[in-house]
């Protein structure tokens, strides 16, 4: 498969996967909806939906790993997203700290849009039960969301890091011989691999930490911004095509 078949397919991959995406929400938000409308909720159908998205990123995770392999230039350009999105890309992907900052936001909305729930002592086990003090105490396995956003940031800044000093010697892959050059892109490509190796990390760590219910508010509300940032950079490309 030539480079540019292989952007050409994953860009279709891409289309046909947030197609997939939205139906896996939709379960998940049937799933949530019979939660909180049944007396005895049912965690079980929860968690089956939570899964169901979590193995379509695990899909996703394994096609771009695959296209990396074949063009990490053209996954890094990423021609099949707006400028908008581009711009907001760390190697390849999204910053994975960006999780957290997701999660302290609609921990903190529900927080305040429930407080006089929370007052009078009513618990709903969904992110407004995640106060910010609470992110600094156990959850399952005995883990901290905190403790998960430390290693994240250390791991993140490492291979920021790396990615510097592979741009630092940017000059010397067009110069070079093309055994140096093969060298040079397939170290590129490894550091893509640990970025995507980090992201998907990253979101089952959040997803483990969580209760089911946490699980279906944090994945629909990752999913809704990244369809938001996808619409609105669309929206702004075709703005600025027609006024040129």
């Amino acid at each position: 498969m030539s480079q540019e078949t292989a952007i050409t397919s994953f860009k279709k991959f891409q289309q046909s996967w947030i197609e997939q995406l939205q139906l896996h929400l939709n379960h998940l938000r049937s799933a949530q909806n019979h939660h909180r409308n049944s007396v005895e909720g049912d965690e079980d159908r929860l968690r089956e939906a939570a899964e169901r998205v979590m193995e379509h990123c695990r899909e996703y995770h394994r096609v771009q790993w695959t296209t990396t392999e074949k063009d990490v230039i053209g996954v890094m350009a990423a021609p099949w997203l707006s400028a908008l999105e581009r711009s907001l890309h760390w190697v390849g992907g999204w910053r994975p700290t960006t999780l957290f900052h997701l999660i302290y936001t609609e921990s903190s909305i529900l927080f305040e849009s429930r407080i006089v729930d929370i007052l009078r002592g009513f618990r709903t086990g969904d992110l407004s039960d995640l106060s910010p003090s609470q992110f600094r105490v156990k959850f399952v396995k005995g883990r901290k969301v905190s403790e998960l956003q430390c290693e994240t940031v250390k791991e993140e800044n490492a291979i920021t890091e790396e990615l510097s000093e592979w741009q630092d010697d940017a000059s010397e892959l067009v110069m070079g011989t093309m055994t140096d050059r093969d060298q040079r892109i397939r170290r590129l490509t490894e550091i893509v691999h640990r970025a995507d190796d980090l992201r998907l990390r990253t979101v089952t760590g959040v997803v483990e930490l969580l209760r089911p219910l946490q699980q279906a508010e944090f994945l629909i509300a990752a999913a809704e911004l990244r369809t938001g940032v996808s619409g609105w950079g669309t929206s702004h490309d075709r703005r600025r095509t027609s006024d040129i």
